[in-house]
């Protein structure tokens, strides 16, 4: 029994000495003159990622270095749940997901020029969050980033490809322009925001149920037609509008109205000129299409000014313009509304 008893133990023993290692992840912490303190880890380059932050303050500017060490980047949930109000995000600091996720006090987002990606679920759920500019140097979102945001309005870089997932998921956005770079668009991207507008400027493959559960009221696409997804736009009463030159379309698209938008300004004709101490012009274009007439006073570099919003009741409208007088030259365009 002895020997038996002796066997399992240097069984048990050469077992234990086999055993890899438990490795835990080795925090440091930075406390700084303002009291709060930055909870660190170090990577294996020398560079640390910071993990947690606590506070106050609450206006904060993410640093480049700490204790000597480069900040390159955010672990995952860094900030979660914090009473952060203000961030500024340097460039080449990457971002985990869900970094400032859950944050009812943010009110405000800086990003440096330079930062090339938002990650997936980076702001989610930031309900405080009305407004960010995202910069021209952005080229990926990932899903769910800005998913249960207060946003209003978002400016949405000219790089940027693929917007994914739930992106915008119950924002409460009611105007978008689409740059001409987006070729796809994600399932529920835009679902549950409040748009009545939306602007598409490229030649967008595929769009999902993007806007379903919205309340458009116009979509206005200055390239192809997309490929059909029934459930794009949810239905009556939205109407798409569509440039001529432009392939694909008819008089439906993924189960709405599509109609051409085509306005002109007839530069002759009686009606073209001053009358009544008012310079003018017809509008043409097809039945009951909405407009917006503007102006600027220096074509070199454009001011535009919103005239009026009209309807081209007939397929014809006259616009005329009591101030022109107050200025040396006026020059007038017309657009989407």
């Amino acid at each position: 029994m002895h020997n038996i008893r002796r066997t399992w133990l240097a069984l048990f023993g050469l077992l234990l000495l086999a055993a890899p290692a438990v490795v835990q992840a080795q925090y440091a912490y930075s406390t700084n003159a303002d009291g709060s303190v930055y909870t660190y880890s170090t990577n294996a380059d020398g560079s640390v990622t910071i993990e947690g932050y606590s506070g106050p303050p609450w206006v904060v500017i993410i640093p480049t270095n700490i204790n000597g060490l480069k900040v390159t980047s955010i672990g995952q949930g860094a900030f979660e749940e914090t009473s952060l109000a203000s961030v500024t995000i340097p460039a080449g600091v990457t971002n985990g997901p869900r970094a400032f996720a859950n944050i009812t006090t943010l009110t405000n987002v800086t990003f440096t020029d330079g930062v090339t990606s938002i990650v997936g679920e980076m702001f989610y759920n930031c309900a405080s969050l009305t407004s960010v500019t995202i910069p021209s140097t952005v080229t990926n979102i990932g899903d769910y980033a800005f998913c249960g945001c207060g946003l209003t309005s978002v400016t949405i870089p000219g790089r940027l490809t693929n917007i994914g997932e739930d992106v915008f998921y119950g924002c409460d956005l009611t105007n978008v322009t689409i740059p001409a770079s987006v070729t796809n668009i994600g399932n529920s991207a835009f679902q549950v925001c409040l748009l009545t507008n939306v602007t598409i400027l490229g030649n967008v493959i595929s769009i999902e149920d993007a806007f379903d559960y919205c309340a458009l009221i116009s979509v206005y696409f200055a390239g192809n037609a997309p490929a059909p997804n029934p459930g794009a736009f949810g239905g009556d009463p939205t109407t798409v509008y569509y440039l001529p030159g432009t392939a694909g379309w008819s008089n439906t698209c993924d189960g709405v109205r599509a109609v051409l938008w085509n306005p002109l300004i007839q530069a002759s004709g009686e009606n073209f000129g001053v009358q009544s101490n008012r310079f003018g012009f017809n509008i043409t274009g097809t039945t009951n299409i909405h407009i917006v007439v503007e102006a600027c006073t220096n074509l070199a570099s454009p001011v535009w000014t919103r005239l009026e919003t009209l309807t081209l009741t007939n397929g014809l409208f006259y616009f005329s313009d009591p101030q022109w007088t107050d200025y040396p030259g006026r020059y007038y365009r017309i657009s989407s509304p």
